[in-house]
């Protein structure tokens, strides 16, 4: 069955197309910084936004017209795959995402729900012979289910935290099964909402003895993905215990698994969270623990978790940036874990809001990569820190000063000169790049 009759495969027809069915600035043969844009950009489709979304929200019911809804239980977790791939197959895209929930129901039992899940895999890998899409990472739902009310690795409830690593444990080989390059790990609900009926310590090791325990069933069977937490601050419980990324950092350092994780970050998570994206990027980086990237944004004028699809340029630049300086993303990548505007109801709205996400993070690739290579910001950063590469300044970076030489140092002071930090000069020149990206794009 064709579930997208009206579409073809997307392809690239530059920056002065008005097809909206191309991408006008993501080329995926294109070379940037000696690599493809597709090698670099990694893109991969969530599959829930994409084909388990209906549209509802707190006050409304579901919008999404779906040509797959026609089905129920496991014919249309059947539908959605053969949808799926032919959605990955058009798009052009080499990776997708799941969780566990989103590809098949859950059953009566573990035991069904596992049963249902074994033959919604088994279709996937068959698809997946004759399709460039591949796994990119799943993961386990331990959140949406009224089981974890409380909790899931973090539960008052010892039998839901069993619940929840034998969910994990399926999803460890699943992943094996299907190729995943990484398994996510999201604690929707490893958190509180007060401390009046809270234990903190054992909740915390409990998680602690989780990760630890899903490490090690990884090597057991193994299974070699890169195993990453995507941190979020609040939703939907008031306090998340992966606040943000050096909150979950200090917990994977606290309890031995730093080298064991690496983290997948979310822009809308990190507004969320009162950070930038490019701030979560950058704390990963240095720590060297970017692993991938949830690519979407969030609505500023909102306080919640709105998932939209990334089109701010100067955000995909900066955020390009970071990754570009990370080397790129190795086994991670971009998953639009985004989903359409509950008035973009039409199925092909769905490749609509796709171009627009691949084609903002083309344009900021390229910008970064020009960023990068007249070191820009490099400059920047250099001049505004110069004194610390000259006299007392390389004492102190080389420990070879204390106190009391820094003391006799500031007595002999008599006027300290700063330099200007250019902040509008240095947003100009990143506009300045911006523009003459696009005329370079509209000369291609």
């Amino acid at each position: 069955m064709v579930y997208f009759q009206n579409v073809d495969k997307i392809k690239f027809e530059g920056a002065t197309s008005k097809n909206p069915y191309a991408f006008k600035f993501y080329n995926p043969e294109e070379v940037v910084g000696g690599k493809t844009m597709e090698e670099i950009l990694r893109y991969a489709v969530s599959y829930w936004h994409t084909f388990t979304m209906d549209g509802s929200d707190p006050f409304g019911a579901g919008t999404m017209q779906r040509s797959w809804d026609k089905f129920s239980e496991m014919d249309l977790a059947k539908a959605r795959v053969e949808a799926s791939f032919e959605f990955y197959d058009k798009l052009d895209v080499p990776f997708f995402c799941f969780h566990d929930v989103d590809i098949a129901p859950e059953g009566s039992t573990l035991r069904e729900t596992n049963q249902n899940l074994d033959a919604i895999v088994s279709m996937i890998k068959d698809y997946s012979k004759d399709s460039k899409a591949k796994l990119l990472w799943n993961t386990a739902n331990n959140f949406t289910h009224p089981r974890f009310v409380h909790g899931a690795a973090t539960s008052s409830n010892a039998d839901v935290f069993a619940y929840s690593a034998a969910k994990v444990k399926k999803g460890l080989e699943i992943g094996k099964e299907l190729g995943a390059q990484n398994y996510v790990f999201w604690g929707g609900r490893e958190g509180y909402e007060t401390l009046l009926n809270t234990d903190m310590k054992l909740e915390l090791d409990n998680l602690g003895r989780f990760y630890h325990m899903a490490v090690e069933y990884a090597n057991e069977i193994g299974f070699d993905a890169q195993f990453l937490i995507e941190p979020k601050p609040k939703e939907p419980t008031t306090h998340q215990y992966d606040y943000d990324v050096a909150t979950a950092h200090a917990f994977l350092q606290n309890y031995g698994l730093a080298d064991k994780f690496k983290f997948n970050i979310e822009a809308n998570h990190a507004t969320l969270a009162g950070h930038t994206f490019e701030h979560e990027l950058h704390y990963a980086r240095i720590n060297n623990m970017l692993g991938s990237v949830d690519a979407n944004q969030g609505d500023p004028l909102l306080g919640w978790d709105t998932d939209e699809f990334p089109t701010d340029l100067w955000t995909t630049t900066l955020a390009m940036h970071e990754i570009l300086k990370n080397g790129g993303l190795g086994r991670g990548g971009l998953n639009f874990d985004a989903k359409v505007r509950r008035g973009s109801f039409e199925q092909e709205d769905l490749f609509h809001a796709h171009i627009a996400g691949m084609d903002a993070f083309a344009v900021g690739l390229r910008v970064a990569q020009n960023l990068i290579d007249d070191k820009v910001l490099e400059n920047v950063v250099d001049e505004r820190y110069k004194t610390f590469t000259e006299g007392i300044g390389v004492d102190i970076v080389s420990g070879n000063t204390d106190f009391h030489k820094l003391e006799e140092h500031a007595m002999g002071l008599t006027d300290i000169k700063q330099t200007s930090g250019r902040l509008e000069l240095t947003k100009a020149t990143i506009n300045q790049y911006l523009l003459q990206a696009f005329a370079t794009a509209n000369v291609r």
